[in-house]
């Protein structure tokens, strides 16, 4: 796939949620944490839905059903209903779905989420690699899954089993840090295997072709907080994103970030939706956005100026994406992410 290298951010005279149909929003890091609602993300969900913007929710994570995740996010005060709930258990499903024969036992290494997406696809859930499982599928089973399951997924991929995974993120964020995600189980297997598995989950295809298909998004721009599945996926898709500062993505990842990895948008948090987004400007060497210039010197990354913060990100993101073309920019943009406060 060919696409124009994105070397700055983009500007929207119109609020976000008036030029784009559909948000499809990433849970963990932009809606919540550990259970728990991230500052400004109800009241800005709730607006942007009162003035006619599609929600949906579309996690890698595969553990919870739709219907459990649209009750929490009810509780949390944005109301759902399930079919605004996207998961990559529901995606990695329909991959097995089209290679296996309908009601085929499949091993399911995993939570609730899985079992009842591979049962919507008229597949039996099974726990045994003694099960004569035709495919093993691997999903985030929560802190408490035991070790043994990754043994009886080892045995069954060793026989020869056709082995998927629902995604690789190796981290996750909760209330008390970052743990281990599913890519981490799946590494476990992986090495007492030697094999590969299909994935699913976002960045790639099968999660983007799922959310489309259920939510029927015409123009939808992508919301999330992690580069590498968030906006590559948006990238893969070739639409728009939104990338907000509320997870695991901080200045210094942001800056470095690879063509694939760069948003169209960048913004604190879920108020971007509400907004337009500030023109990021060319002046030969500088590039300015608000108060703040920036450039890429020879060693460093410089910024002059004063204002909001975003908007000399923004100027310092143009400055090193423009800097290293189709690499990663690796001059130091330390200091001027610390006069920032980033």
């Amino acid at each position: 796939m060919s696409q124009i290298v994105r070397t700055r951010p983009e500007g929207s005279a119109r609020p976000l949620s008036d030029a784009y149909d559909t948000a499809l929003l990433d849970l963990d890091g932009v809606v919540y944490a550990g259970g728990n609602a991230i500052v400004h993300a109800v009241d800005s969900l709730g607006t942007a839905r009162a003035g006619g913007m599609h929600l949906a929710y579309v996690t890698n994570n595969a553990l919870r059903t739709p219907d459990a995740v649209a009750a929490h996010l009810t509780e949390l005060g944005i109301p759902t209903g399930a079919d605004d709930v996207i998961t990559s258990a529901q995606a990695v499903s329909r991959l097995v779905a089209e290679q296996v024969p309908a009601g085929a036992r499949v091993l399911v290494i995993g939570g609730e989420g899985l079992r009842v997406a591979l049962r919507e696809r008229g597949l039996e859930p099974v726990e045994s690699a003694d099960d004569d499982p035709v495919a093993v599928v691997q999903g985030y089973g929560g802190p408490e899954l035991p070790w043994g399951r990754f043994a009886e997924a080892a045995y069954a991929v060793a026989r020869g089993v056709p082995w998927f995974a629902s995604n690789t993120d190796l981290t996750i964020p909760g209330a008390r840090g970052i743990a281990p995600g599913n890519g981490a189980a799946v590494e476990v297997v992986r090495i007492a295997t030697g094999a590969e598995p299909q994935v699913a989950g976002k960045p790639l295809p099968p999660m983007h072709r799922e959310t489309i298909l259920r939510t029927g998004a015409r123009r939808p721009l992508v919301v999330g907080d992690r580069l590498d599945t968030d906006i590559e996926g948006a990238f893969n898709g070739e639409v728009d994103s939104l990338l907000v500062l509320t997870g695991v993505t901080d200045g210094a990842r942001l800056l470095a970030a690879r063509p694939e990895h760069r948003p169209t948008y960048v913004d604190a948090d879920l108020r971007g939706l509400l907004t337009g987004q500030p023109e990021v400007v060319g002046t030969g060497d500088w590039f300015r956005c608000g108060g703040w210039t920036a450039k890429a010197g020879d060693e460093r990354l410089e910024l002059e100026g004063e204002g909001e913060a975003l908007d000399g990100l923004r100027a310092l993101c143009a400055a090193a994406w423009t800097a290293a073309g189709e690499d990663s920019c690796e001059l130091d943009g330390g200091k001027a992410l610390a006069r920032l406060g980033l």
